[in-house]
């Protein structure tokens, strides 16, 4: 027991006072690095050490040197599946139920962690840690991710010291909505420039841990290192493409089949373990046209060049790490957020911006696009068939609790604590698993008080002993699952899953086999202790099991705040939390600032009118007077060579509005109006200069809901990015003067609940 200390003294000079030293805090001695990789979209069989033929060498050096864990389980999407890894509690009992982009007010969906589980970075840093983050957060709820805040809910906010990344589910690799620290910023160099985001965010990783280690030398670190890939766009320079040209064009039933002999010759999946079949609703490569599978085989070698760069930036990483002696004393985990997604439908998609705007794939629109495939032109996905694929052995995908939407790859390295390097750890995992694993690996309890306030129980265990003793017992038995009322529950080495197909991709909407009514929904029972890949129904052999099993499920339901669920949030939508400071009707802008966030920019989909004030140079007045989004998706009013020009792209054409006169010299006011007056009925978009109308285009359909997945908000008197349309190049600078920009709508619109729902699916 250590003895107080004395009473400081404090005499007239400072020889007659005895100093006090302050007590920073320090981990425990020997403490270790903790390097979390995170990716996205990753399926089960996609890495080189899972089984896949796709080049992923230095993640397979690293599954070599550490453990594999092949039944280690996720929530099937994004935002809850990395609030369950910060804080060690199931995603709904944090509020991270759904999606951060739709806040609900029900206590498992608000998107917004709780103090009473304080997230893994904060308790790291109180126990002296760097906590530094890169990349992908999506731990933010709407309306709370402008540049006003508030910030509690950003990665400084939940404890890191450090954050470069972006704060929305997706980004375009080549020119990203960028976030440092607690501010917006803006990419160091252009697409055309060689500018691709893993790259960057290697090197800003790097950075951080070498001027954290040159500051501080010995001090550990948390370095949460989240890539946007494998999210689409599935976006990669062509020479990581090339070495795959032609080497999936047996299609996505074979290599399937190939994929599967792999993971049972090495292992990763035990013997005996079925192929689940294809679902009747998914195409099989036999039946395509040629034109199909060309396309189809294209979309999966973009794809495997998407992941091998990916795997070579994690390389870049790593090697900096073993170069300066860190990797030696750093525990590194390696998983994905959830299995390989299947948003691409079943054709796959040019422009992912379709998918939220109702608009069918086609592959005639894909083929045109086929040499840019995953270039600047495209915002592409693959078709669900390869994400099936991608989740070998396993049934369907992302955002289901089938084991393809729930089951992904799991690696841990950690030099002279991993016993019998290299080989499988087959014990039941989940992700809210790896939070008291690092706690364990540092050295130090779980809080039971933060702030005063007292914490939750952790529901996860630790896997350290699994880690050094690899025939240890199973440390997890029981975990239920949700997401979008696809539900399951595991206890004691049987599943139970229930055939729900859920909303918000239009394929499966109409196509998807399954029940679409909670009250018809049949749950199926599976003994995984012997059924590896979820396979063999017991339900109707052994009927009290499954009874037993489903009311577990309810019991931890309600422990856990899953109710009310829903498929597609239709009938809990009267919830979403609105915006503390909502953008309104009517918004002025004046430039000088950063860019106006989407989030606090009025909804243009109902009906607008956009005025401008701007002083003219004649035909030397050129640039941009103000843009929001780019070629993908947005909007641009200005002025080439004098002449006045407005544009509008949607996901699959864009709207173009001019004058035919030169601006004058001097003051001038520029208008868009748009009236929308229902699906029946074109709408009708104008362009006005000085009160005199000058062009205008009849608009069918609607605009889109939300165009945050395209640039960084709205911006006054210059693009970033790529352009909205191809007659200027970004940055372009206005070379005459705004004096303002004003948006006028007809009021808070009424917003879809499925466009909602689509939108928020489409960005994860």
């Amino acid at each position: 027991m250590t003895s107080p200390e004395p009473p400081q003294q404090i005499g007239f000079t400072a020889a007659q006072s005895t100093p006090r030293f302050p007590r920073d805090p320090k981990p425990p001695s020997g403490a270790p690095n903790v390097l979390a990789i995170v990716l996205d979209d990753t399926g089960f069989a996609h890495l080189g050490s899972f089984g896949s033929d796709i080049d992923t060498p230095h993640l397979d050096a690293v599954a070599a040197r550490g453990a594999r864990f092949n039944r280690f389980h996720v929530t099937s999407l994004c935002s809850p599946t990395r609030a369950a890894f910060f804080t060690g509690r199931n995603h709904h009992a944090v509020g991270m139920g759904f999606l951060a982009d739709i806040p609900l007010a029900f206590p498992g969906y608000t998107a917004r962690l709780p103090k009473s589980a304080a997230a893994l970075p904060r308790i790291l840093r109180d126990h002296g840690y760097s906590t530094l983050a890169v990349g992908k957060w999506h731990l933010t709820p709407r309306w709370q991710r402008s540049a006003a805040g508030p910030f509690d809910t950003w990665p400084l906010g939940v404890g890191f010291e450090r954050h470069y990344g972006f704060l929305q589910g997706d980004a375009n690799h080549w020119a990203p909505n960028l976030v440092c620290d607690n501010h917006y910023t803006e990419p160091p160099r252009r697409p055309e420039e060689g500018y691709h985001l893993s790259e960057d965010l290697a090197d800003q990783a790097i950075r951080m841990v070498r001027d954290q280690q040159q500051g501080a030398p010995g001090k550990p670190f948390f370095l949460y290192f989240a890539l946007g890939a494998m999210h689409s766009p599935h976006h990669v320079a062509p020479e990581w493409v090339d070495p795959y040209r032609g080497m999936f064009d047996r299609g996505w039933d074979a290599w399937r089949r190939d994929t599967f002999a792999r993971q049972v010759d090495s292992g990763v999946v035990p013997p005996g373990t079925i192929l689940t079949e294809r679902p009747e609703w998914v195409q099989g490569w036999d039946d395509l046209s040629a034109d199909e599978r060309r396309m189809h085989a294209r979309q999966q070698e973009v794809f495997a060049g998407f992941l091998t760069h990916t795997d070579a930036q994690i390389g870049r990483l790593l090697d900096s790490l073993e170069a300066t002696g860190l990797l030696e004393n750093t525990l590194v985990m390696v998983f994905s957020d959830n299995g390989a997604s299947a948003e691409g439908g079943k054709d796959g998609s040019v422009n992912e911006h379709r998918f939220t705007a109702h608009l069918r794939e086609s592959v005639t629109d894909n083929l045109a696009a086929y040499d840019d495939w995953g270039g600047f032109s495209t915002y592409n996905h693959y078709s669900w068939a390869w994400a099936w694929a991608g989740n070998t052995p396993h049934k369907l995908w992302k955002r289901y609790t089938w084991l393809g939407g729930t089951r992904t790859p799991l690696i841990v390295q950690w030099p002279g604590h991993v016993g019998d390097p290299g080989a499988i750890r087959s014990q039941f995992t989940h992700v809210i698993d790896l939070m008291p694993t690092i706690l364990s690996a540092v050295g130090i309890e779980p809080p039971g008080e933060v702030d005063g306030v007292a914490q939750q129980p952790i529901d996860g265990a630790s896997l350290r002993r699994v880690l050094e003793e690899p025939e240890t017992g199973e440390v997890h038995r029981t975990q239920y699952f949700e997401m979008l009322g696809s539900r399951s529950i595991f206890h004691d080495g049987w599943k139970a899953t229930t055939n729900h197909i859920s909303s918000g991709v239009l394929d499966e909407e109409e196509l998807a086999v399954g029940s679409r009514d909670f009250d018809q929904d049949r749950w199926e029972l599976f003994d995984l202790s012997r059924d590896f890949s979820e396979a063999v129904d017991r339900a109707e052999e052994e009927p009290e099991r499954l009874g037993q099993l489903t009311e577990l499920w309810a019991t931890e339901a309600a422990r856990n705040q899953v109710l009310p669920i829903s498929d597609g949030m239709l009938d809990r939508f009267g919830g979403l939390i609105p915006p503390t400071w909502p953008a309104g009707s009517s918004r002025t802008y004046l430039p000088g600032g950063g860019p106006v966030h989407d989030e606090s920019v009025p909804l243009l989909w109902g009906g607008f009118l956009l005025t401008a004030e701007i002083d003219s140079v004649g035909t030397e007045t050129g640039g941009v007077v103000c843009a929001m989004g780019d070629w993908f998706g947005g909007y641009a009013l200005f002025v080439v060579d004098g002449v006045a020009h407005f544009a509008f792209a949607r996901a699959a054409d864009a709207l173009a509005l001019h004058d035919d006169a030169v601006l004058g010299e001097g003051r001038h006011t520029l208008a868009v109006s748009y009236r929308f007056d229902g699906d029946a009925v074109p709408g009708q978009m104008e362009l006005a200069v000085d009160g005199r109308r000058v062009d205008a285009v009849e608009v069918v359909g609607m605009l889109p809901l939300a165009l945050q997945h395209g640039g960084a908000g709205l911006r006054l008197g210059h693009d970033s990015g790529f352009p909205v349309s191809p007659l200027y190049r970004p940055p372009a600078h206005f070379t005459g003067t705004v004096h303002f920009v004003k948006i006028e709508t007809p009021g808070p619109a009424v917003t879809s609940p499925t466009e909602e729902v689509r939108t928020a699916l489409h960005g994860d």
